[in-house]
């Protein structure tokens, strides 16, 4: 974003900092710059124009469409709140598996357990392993 796009987004966000609650969006702080510039995601801390950039939570994403009102700003922001309904839906589709995989464990755990102590001692044998039988005297 250029100094002046950049420029004109802060004033409207400062223009309605009511709608911006500090879940919805914070100031990055001289070491998190220093973070986004060494991994080259901006270019150096003037590229941000000298202020300290904003930094949106999702619930921010969505607020900045009702402040911004150029159609490029409005077309972005549309795009990700889709793609934050894409990821919530994922995260859903994940918690269920998870839900699943639990049940399998508790089903299944007694077997596991069995399986895992057989396959750890081929894996890891024991260093010394006990005979099995009688000695004979002349084995002492």
């Amino acid at each position: 974003m250029s100094n002046k796009k950049d420029s004109i987004m802060k004033q409207a966000v400062r223009r309605n900092l009511d709608r911006f609650p500090i879940d919805f969006m914070f100031e990055l702080t001289d070491s998190e710059i220093q973070l986004v510039v060494s991994q080259r995601v901006i270019p150096s801390k003037q590229t941000p124009g000298g202020a300290k950039p904003f930094a949106f939570t999702e619930s921010g994403v969505a607020m900045l469409s009702g402040v911004l009102n150029s159609k490029r700003a409005i077309e972005v922001n549309i795009s990700i709140i889709r793609s934050f309904v894409f990821l919530r839906r994922l995260a859903s589709d994940y918690s269920d598996i998870m839900k699943k995989l639990e049940q399998l464990e508790s089903t299944y755990e007694g077997k596991f357990k069995e399986i895992y102590k057989a396959l750890n001692y081929l894996i890891n044998p024991l260093e010394e392993k006990r005979q099995i039988g009688f000695k004979r005297k002349s084995d002492k």
